[in-house]
């Protein structure tokens, strides 16, 4: 089985790496983004033709949310036409197309586990353009998995969790975000699921939650976090009114995973003993 993975340098790029020795039985194609540029159809069909790939994991993404705001038309060719140049080339080589999204889809306004098929309304350029990617692969390409994600973090590139820990190198207290609730997610946890999807042989295509289990805020997973590495730091709840950013984020994005654990038959850690493995 051959697998081309895009975004290999990023978060879950990494995570899939690092977990890829264990599947002896896959050919592995990892592409960092200046190895590929999704953006660009003919450079997508090149490699295409070279690997000749049964699966293609896009983990290419725009994902600076906040810059996004100033950045739309970058944000837009990457998360939208990017996506759309994947899932046509995927449908002319025949290709399964596993494609990660997020919970910034959703607006937040919701006050129980977010599912497959309720509303999307993003509140920002980063969700809008990734729930649009979404719609453009939907459109093109029948044989895709799309699995929304939250919080992702690993031991791997820029994430909450690292920042955490560098900014408490030099602080002796931080102030974090108490208002908005989530789900913190390891990446490796999301990588092993994606290989799980391929070895499942499934049809059933279409959209999917994945994040650990349970929920958290912001203030929640850092003070977790220091509390695991033994940190000891004054850390200080405050609202997102107090903390303003420039692009607004959903006040609650808990996704509800019934339908990935039910038809992958998966068991899912919750984001506490997930952290501990980090």
């Amino acid at each position: 089985m051959v697998i081309l993975v895009t975004g290999a340098s990023g978060q879950l790029g990494q995570a899939l790496q690092f977990i890829a020795g264990k599947y002896s039985g896959i050919q592995f194609h990892f592409c960092s983004s200046s190895d590929l540029d999704i953006t660009k159809k003919q450079a997508i069909e090149d490699v295409f033709k070279a690997t000749n790939p049964n699966f293609c994991v896009n983990a290419a993404a725009y994902t600076a949310v906040d810059k996004a705001e100033s950045e739309p038309e970058k944000a837009h060719l990457i998360n939208v036409d990017g996506a759309k140049n994947l899932a046509e080339t995927c449908k002319f080589f025949n290709t399964t197309l596993i494609h990660v999204s997020t919970d910034f889809v959703f607006d937040g306004y919701k006050n129980l586990p977010y599912t497959e098929i309720d509303h999307t309304n993003p509140r920002g350029i980063y969700g809008k353009t990734k729930r649009e990617g979404e719609q453009k692969i939907a459109e093109n390409l029948i044989e895709h998995f799309i699995i929304r994600t939250s919080w992702l973090y690993s031991q791997f590139g820029n994430n909450f969790m690292k920042t955490m820990l560098r900014l408490a190198q030099d602080r002796d207290s931080l102030s974090v975000v108490n208002d908005q609730i989530g789900t913190p997610t390891n990446a490796i946890d999301l990588a092993e699921v994606i290989i799980k999807v391929i070895f499942s042989n499934s049809k059933n295509y279409g959209i999917y939650h994945f994040s650990n289990e349970g929920s958290a805020s912001w203030y929640d997973f850092a003070k977790k976090i220091f509390e695991i590495n033994q940190v000891n730091i004054d850390l200080k709840p405050i609202l997102t009114s107090e903390f303003p950013t420039l692009a607004q984020r959903p006040k609650y994005s808990v996704l509800n995973k019934s339908k990935i654990k039910t038809e992958f038959k998966i068991t899912i850690d919750t984001w506490e003993d997930s952290l501990v493995r980090t």
